[in-house]
């Protein structure tokens, strides 16, 4: 394995690690929002920004989030939990098996990130979120990198068959 090799392979275990990190804090925020009511929400959301609003009354950020917070319904606060969850124990087992090295993870961590990749193209569409599209950027990267690593494995496979 070259320098460069080697160097991509860091890049790779980094950008899993901190994949797995994310994946976990999803998990977690999905069994949170699961047990949280939403008046709940609205209290922590108001306590939160109170002093800002007592500050500047127009404050972008925290208007925003009260506004957010009133109209955050029971369905939306399940969807947003199932939806956390799922997304995050996907990925948590996605990037166990990267790390282990199994060779079913590659593909199917191509599938699925292709396919967040197409959900958040399709919410960007609806949200025009700059955050989308960074974090599609990011899924790029993290794309090829799971391809690159997935094709250094197949071929380190191919040699070890071949003695």
């Amino acid at each position: 394995m070259s320098i460069n090799e080697k160097r991509i392979h860091q890049f790779f275990v980094l950008s899993m690690l901190l994949k797995g990190a994310h994946a976990v804090i999803e998990c977690l925020g999905g069994i949170l929002l699961a047990i949280v009511s939403t008046e709940m929400i609205v209290r922590f959301v108001n306590a939160l920004t109170q002093d800002e609003l007592v500050e500047d009354p127009h404050d972008f950020i925290a208007t925003h989030l009260r506004t957010f917070a009133q109209h955050f319904s029971v369905g939306s606060k399940d969807f947003y939990a199932f939806y956390l969850l799922t997304h995050g124990i996907v990925k948590v087992f996605l990037v166990w098996g990267l790390l282990r090295n199994k060779l079913w993870a590659y593909p199917t961590s191509l599938v699925v990130l292709g396919l967040f990749i197409i959900y958040q193209m399709y919410r960007y569409y609806y949200t025009r979120s700059l955050g989308l599209i960074a974090l599609t950027a990011l899924d790029l990267i993290v794309m090829w990198l799971v391809w690159h690593e997935y094709r250094l494995m197949q071929r380190v496979k191919a040699i070890s068959q071949r003695k």
